[in-house]
């Protein structure tokens, strides 16, 4: 096996099994260019890895802290964008995996923020592990302190913006996208951030170690079904290329109707990953008989 081979799920986590060491894509933790996607959303995270910024007249909103260096490039992009790091009062995150959660500690004592995550995520956060694969050093992150814990179809408001947590498992326990409404182009649309339904580093199926979590198949299944019956005029996502952000950021011209509003891009990209789910599903019964 060659332990620097590299398993990169849509997701943004890598398993590198019994590795001893890793490369992770550079791009993870590059300083990433600011960006105002839309109304009160803005891009603030690496160049790869996702981070979101929320705006409202009361504090602000922070989505995700991405890798356990990328703290202070955040914090930087968002006093790029003119906002200062103190008026972030909540942080939120959409699956506890250190490619999203590891600048969580330091963001949170930077700015002061509580934090809100689910109860299936939680444990993993406040361990700094990843659950199933505690013993891999490469995921772990600075454990961070859940303040608010999060249900399924709880509200966390601020400043007249409200976002709705759908608990979406699979990828991690307590995997959550979060939706809310965003002003683009004159009109009200339904804005989307995708937890992730990539297998990426979990064990669906294994005769040595069982699954990554008891029930994470049923989870994926679950959260597929549901993700069919959702839509999202504005779709977000954890890594830059799950929602194709150079192409966007590209196309966007003063005056030009926003590349970021495309009413068929969730359904695009949990067809894609369904099919992706069960093509590893079945490797993984195969290798485990």
């Amino acid at each position: 096996m060659n332990l620097k081979s590299l398993i990169l799920g849509a997701a943004g986590a890598v398993l590198l099994a019994g590795a001893a060491q890793a490369q992770l894509p550079p791009g993870w933790s590059a300083p990433g260019e600011p960006l105002h996607i839309a109304d009160n959303l803005y891009y603030v995270g690496t160049e790869t890895i996702a981070v979101y910024l929320i705006t409202t007249p009361e504090g602000h909103i922070l989505v995700d802290g991405a890798m356990p260096t990328s703290a202070p490039l955040i914090l930087a992009s968002i006093r790029a964008l003119g906002f200062e790091p103190a008026d972030v009062k909540v942080i939120l995150n959409t699956h506890a995996h250190f490619d999203h959660t590891g600048g969580l500690a330091d963001l949170k004592a930077a700015t002061g923020a509580t934090l809100a995550a689910s109860e299936g995520d939680r444990g993993a956060l406040e361990s700094g592990t990843y659950v199933g694969s505690e013993e891999v050093e490469m995921f772990a992150f600075k454990p961070v302190a859940v303040d608010r814990v999060l249900q399924d179809g709880d509200k966390v408001e601020l400043g007249g913006v409200a976002l709705t947590a759908h608990l979406t498992p699979g990828h991690s326990p307590g995997c959550t996208t979060w939706t809310f409404p965003l002003e683009v182009d004159g009109q009200t649309r339904q804005a989307m951030i995708y937890c992730s339904t990539s297998v990426a580093a979990n064990r669906l199926v294994s005769a040595d170690k069982g699954p990554q979590y008891p029930g994470v198949v049923a989870d994926y299944e679950q959260t597929f079904a549901r993700l069919k019956t959702m839509s999202a005029d504005v779709f977000l996502a954890p890594h830059a290329e799950q929602f194709g952000l150079a192409t966007k950021r590209a196309a966007m011209k003063e005056g030009a109707p926003s590349p970021f509003v495309d009413p068929a891009e969730l359904q695009k990209v949990v067809a894609a990953s369904e099919a992706a789910f069960r093509t590893e599903l079945a490797k993984q019964q195969e290798a485990a008989q």
